[in-house]
């Protein structure tokens, strides 16, 4: 703090005893100051200061003043608004029909992003700051950042990502006086530099592969030409989606989904030894080891649960391509932990959220909650240099067509 800003501080600080002292000072200057600033605005749009006598048969003049109470984070305050007898001012400050200050505005967006509830946010704004700010109110104040959403859902992206990962996240949304669950799903690229960007979100009841042809004939034309390899859990109707826009994509299915959805009707005491059984499999240094340890677990389990190896049979093409890979790319992509851990930083951001009354609710909160997320992805994640260099030997005529293009 500087000198003179101490000495402001503490003569203002020798009449107040109290917090709510301290408030009603507080209040007092923003209407002092704004009415200040008003006064300025009328000597610049009339050409001459108060009382200056420049003004005489000018062709306009002052004439008197309109009350207008107005809403901020000090409380409401009574604002004297000078009006010139041309009717013609138009103050900058306070706008002829705002009745709220920005920065209420932008504290009580910054709290729902925050995670809050329409009900605390109300009472938050009553207990500090004396405002009532209804749901209603709160609901019209953020739904200004629907336009933000929608640039964000339709911004240019790169022309190509090394690796995508495909995730869904449930949120219980009113329909025709009913709740029920929708699912938001998220697209988490990787981009060349090896840093994570949600690329979009989009809200549906179910899936199917139309839902998902939508979502890639999207992201084409926002400008992805190539996908190197698709990270995904068993979604319906996506393999066939990513064929059609994305021909050359690698799939990989998440291998932590197919060991959940293997395990589901095991029992207990057999669930232990299966899942180190199991564990020779997706664990094998290579894929003809793998299909190894997968003939072994069809001689032991086979006769009780063989809905096991079917599921694996059926899946083998798409959970069998990190076999290829180094440990590096392994790693990384094997299992869709990169986007589940972002939906379970959405998930802290929106737990006081039970029921979204609409679908432009959910996509306001998710989006505020995605710009508060993403604001720690400014470092490349693990090993990526050595990863990219893999994958540049992998797809080396990919990269190439992209440089070209």
């Amino acid at each position: 703090m500087h000198e003179k800003e101490r000495e402001l501080v503490g003569m203002l600080a020798k009449n107040c005893t109290n917090l709510e002292d301290v408030q009603s000072l507080l209040k007092s200057l923003f209407k002092g100051t704004i009415e200040e600033m008003l006064e300025c605005e009328m000597d610049e749009h009339l050409g001459y200061e108060k009382h200056n006598t420049t003004g005489n048969k000018s062709g306009n003049s002052r004439n008197g003043y309109n009350q207008k109470t107005i809403q901020s984070q000090y409380g409401k305050a009574e604002i004297s608004v000078p009006r010139d007898r041309n009717g013609d001012f138009e103050p900058q400050v306070i706008e002829k029909y705002q009745t709220k200050s920005p920065d209420l505005e932008g504290q009580i967006i910054a709290m729902y992003a925050k995670g809050m509830s329409n009900r605390d946010i109300e009472d938050h704004m009553k207990d500090i700051y004396g405002v009532e700010a209804s749901a209603s109110l709160i609901s019209r104040i953020t739904d200004k950042i629907l336009p933000q959403v929608m640039e964000w859902q339709s911004r240019p992206l790169d022309s190509i990502y090394p690796i995508v990962f495909l995730d869904g996240i449930m949120f219980k949304v009113r329909k025709d006086s009913k709740v029920i669950n929708k699912c938001v799903y998220s697209v988490l690229g990787i981009d060349m530099e090896g840093k994570k960007d949600i690329l979009g979100l989009w809200i549906s009841d179910n899936e199917s592969a139309s839902f998902w042809l939508s979502i890639c004939n999207e992201l084409k034309n926002r400008g992805v030409s190539d996908i190197l390899i698709a990270c995904r859990d068993n979604l319906s109707g996506f393999s066939s989606a990513i064929q059609t826009v994305f021909p050359k994509a690698e799939q990989q299915l998440c291998i932590i989904h197919q060991i959940r959805n293997s395990t589901k009707y095991v029992s207990y005491k057999d669930l232990k030894p299966l899942m180190a059984d199991l564990k020779y499999v997706y664990q094998a240094p290579t894929e003809e080891d793998a299909l190894f340890h997968l003939e072994e677990f069809r001689e032991k389990r086979n006769k009780k649960y063989p809905q096991i190896c079917k599921s694996w049979d059926v899946n083998w093409a798409e959970l069998s391509t990190f076999f290829k890979y180094p440990d590096e790319i392994r790693r990384l992509i094997y299992t869709t932990n990169a986007v589940e851990g972002f939906h379970r930083m959405l998930r802290k951001y929106t737990k006081t959220k039970t029921i979204y009354p609409t679908d432009e609710s959910v996509k306001k909160s998710v989006f505020l909650s995605i710009n508060e997320i993403t604001k720690k992805w400014s470092m490349p994640i693990r090993d990526w240099g050595i990863i990219i260099g893999q994958l540049m030997i992998f797809f080396e005529d990919r990269f190439k067509n992209s440089a070209a293009s």
